[in-house]
């Protein structure tokens, strides 16, 4: 199975990153099919830090592959691949989180043990 995932390159404290269509069970760093662009979290400038080929990420979804979840955040917030399915995954955990903060909060306060 191919996934689309994201590759770490770049110095330490400065991450720079390849997203590619790579074999699903190859290390990260490992062999890759095809590049589909970048993503440089430090770039200030919005327009600078992500760069994908829409096309071709097109072609390999049509074929199979299956975003990583970052790399699934990335693609839906541009329009790229089921984006509903995204909604309703986003909307499943905030409700995840919501309902164990209320369980939480219902739960008698724990008292530490006393010597």
């Amino acid at each position: 199975m191919v996934r689309i995932r994201m590759q770490r390159l770049g110095r330490r404290n400065r991450p720079f990153y390849r997203i590619s269509a790579v074999e699903k069970l190859t290390r990260r760093n490992g062999p890759v099919i095809e590049n589909l662009g970048w993503y440089d979290p430090i770039a200030t400038d919005p327009a600078k830090q992500l760069s994908l080929n829409e096309e071709r990420i097109k072609h390999w979804l049509d074929q199979g592959a299956q975003p990583s979840d970052t790399v699934r955040d990335m693609l839906a917030k541009r329009g790229i691949g089921d984006v509903k399915a995204w909604e309703a995954d986003r909307a499943a955990a905030r409700d995840r989180v919501a309902a164990k903060k209320a369980a939480e909060a219902a739960a008698p306060p724990v008292e530490p043990k006393k010597k």
